[in-house]
């Protein structure tokens, strides 16, 4: 089975106490007198997990686990201070709701940006668009402002545009919990038609019924160390006994 996302010992770091802090006179004054130092935030440690087609990865963690940083680096926002990951295939990424899109552009208009931004070519995107718009029930608003939209609202068409464009990684932080009962259900059914389509797909939820139900894998994060890497049920259980007693 093709191997599609492979993180090996992955550790990223966030530097604190720079200049930003105090000023650039400050810190040229502190540097000189070496007065100044600078620290690190451990967001991620030694993180290591392989996915391969038709995976479906959960990733829990309470808030400051080191979920978000972890998908950034998937994504090559962010790159990791040790050890690597690799990605073998086209990765779409929804990290957060209202990123790569301008307010004051149309729906239609934010589509096709949005579908550059991924690399897609206009024309391609011009044979998908009408399928995204219906996915997302925006054919009503297509010509109006993307400021204009509610959440839910743009909730579907970001899910929307990152689904239906034929990605090979799939990666999306907290999105299916956005929105109505019924586009989440059509969201996780499109996830499913992803998955056995052969797509590898990465989902950070605090929803463990979500996970429970759609993942076969699951990672999990604490103040960004991994506790464990593995079998769905045995590590949900865990984790749920583990939110319990603290």
């Amino acid at each position: 089975m093709k191997t599609m996302v492979k993180a090996d010992h992955v550790t990223i770091s966030y530097k604190t106490g720079d200049f930003k802090d105090i000023g650039l006179k400050e810190w040229v004054v502190q540097h000189a007198r070496r007065q100044f130092k600078i620290e690190y935030f451990m967001a991620v440690q030694d993180v290591s997990f392989e996915l391969n087609e038709g995976d479906l990865l959960g990733i829990v963690g309470t808030n400051g686990a080191g979920k978000s940083t972890l998908l950034k680096a998937l994504t090559g926002v962010m790159v990791p201070k040790s050890g690597y990951i690799q990605c073998f295939g086209k990765i779409s990424a929804l990290l957060e709701l209202a990123s790569g899109f301008d307010g004051d552009l149309s729906v239609k208009e934010n589509t096709y940006l949005r579908g550059a931004m991924l690399g897609y070519t206009k024309e391609f995107m011009k044979n998908v668009y009408d399928e995204i718009i219906a996915f997302a029930e925006l054919k009503e608003w297509e010509n109006r402002p993307f400021k204009q939209l509610s959440s839910g609202m743009q909730s579907r068409l970001a899910f929307s545009i990152a689904s239906l464009v034929q990605p090979e990684i799939l990666i999306l932080d907290e999105v299916l919990s956005v929105g109505d009962g019924a586009f989440q259900q059509k969201s996780a059914k499109k996830m499913k038609e992803l998955i056995y389509g052969g797509a590898a797909t990465i989902l950070v939820s605090h929803s463990i019924s979500q996970i429970e139900e759609m993942c076969n894998k699951v990672l999990w994060l604490d103040h960004g160390k991994q506790i464990a890497f593995g079998e769905t049920a045995k590590i949900c259980s865990e984790y749920c006994r583990f939110l319990k007693t603290n």
